[in-house]
């Protein structure tokens, strides 16, 4: 089945979902908003938060579009 990251994300249910300040964006599932003066981890952990919940619910292994550079922390 060729189903977008953004459907996977919105049929588990996680459009809304928030870690510290980042949130999966209400209205479309493929976007991350800062709600809050979310940090670069809280974005982070929003995204691994994603990518474990769909694999887990569909086997599928999602990959980033974005890269991340700089140092944690």
């Amino acid at each position: 089945q060729g189903w977008a990251a953004g459907q996977l994300i919105e049929r588990l249910g996680l459009k809304g979902t928030c870690f510290g300040g980042a949130q999966i964006s209400p209205l479309h599932a493929n976007f991350i908003t800062n709600i809050a003066r979310a940090t670069a981890a809280d974005v982070e952990a929003l995204i691994g938060y994603i990518r474990d919940r769909v694999k887990e619910a569909y086997g599928i292994s999602l990959t980033r579009e974005v890269r991340i550079l700089g140092e944690k922390g």
